[in-house]
């Protein structure tokens, strides 16, 4: 279970950071349903280089959960690769519950087009994928 699991996780971060890279080297400008807004207008512009720095982030958190769930050669420490995935499973739950103002389930702003996906995509998606990473790196005895 634990393999099925870790499989789908890296599926899902691959697939996210390559929707990254797209956003990166495609057309500028993306989707307001992509961005936090306040007041209608985006809360922040993301560069290129940032959302390059998201899709490697993804990768990187893929690569550890593929590592944690035994998929890959293990090249580092157990005790540090289960603390980095126990790390990484605790961030996706945090944005999952949000920053209490714009993201996650407890945020504010509710009525963009970016609240209404984060409330009924974005977060529930960031708890399952916490919740099956922190099962990952508790399995991964």
């Amino acid at each position: 279970m634990t393999h099925l699991t870790a499989l789908l996780v890296v599926t899902i971060l691959s697939v996210l950071a390559l929707l990254h890279v797209y956003w990166a080297l495609g057309p500028q400008g993306t989707s307001a349903a992509t961005i936090p807004e306040i007041n209608g207008r985006p809360a922040f512009r993301p560069s290129r280089l940032a959302t390059l720095g998201v899709a490697i982030a993804l990768l990187t958190g893929a690569a550890l959960v593929a590592i944690a769930g035994r998929l890959w050669v293990d090249p580092l420490a157990p005790p540090l690769v289960r603390l980095l995935t126990f790390a990484l499973g605790a961030v996706f739950v945090a944005r999952a519950i949000g920053d209490f103002r714009l993201v996650g389930f407890f945020k504010q702003a509710r009525f963009s087009r970016f609240a209404l996906l984060d409330t009924w995509v974005y977060a529930p998606l960031c708890l399952l994928l916490g919740l099956a990473v922190l099962f990952v790196a508790y399995r991964d005895v």
